[in-house]
């Protein structure tokens, strides 16, 4: 059986996030404000179809939620120009995690506000 291929992507967040919500703030000492608060994730899905799980509250086959808080609640819409040249080739899952985590901290050096699982 083959394995599932995975993708990076990046939310944009509503700026009141980082105003609203302490966890964030506090991830983000960095931020100044001048750029965009963000969200990164991976997926086995599309990001676009990820991201409307994330909007709706989807709830996995065994009953546990697997959206994420923060995109439901300021998600605005996808950053295609920050993921898409990662995304060129397949991806395992490991691959995808440790990608979201160097795309992640990257974007917080350029400026931004950035959370990630």
């Amino acid at each position: 059986m083959p394995s599932a291929s995975y993708k990076v992507y990046v939310v944009e967040l509503k700026k009141k996030v980082f105003s609203e919500n302490r966890r964030f703030r506090e991830a983000n000492p960095q931020f100044n404000g001048v750029l965009e608060c963000l969200y990164v994730g991976m997926t086995s899905k599309s990001p676009k179809e990820r991201f409307e799980q994330h909007k709706t509250g989807h709830i996995g086959k065994k009953g546990y939620r697997i959206s994420s808080w923060i995109v439901q609640k300021y998600g605005a819409y996808l950053r295609p120009s920050l993921y898409n040249h990662l995304n060129e080739k397949p991806m395992t899952r490991e691959q995808a995690l440790k990608m979201e985590e160097k795309l992640a901290w990257d974007l917080r050096r350029k400026g931004y506000a950035v959370w990630f699982n």
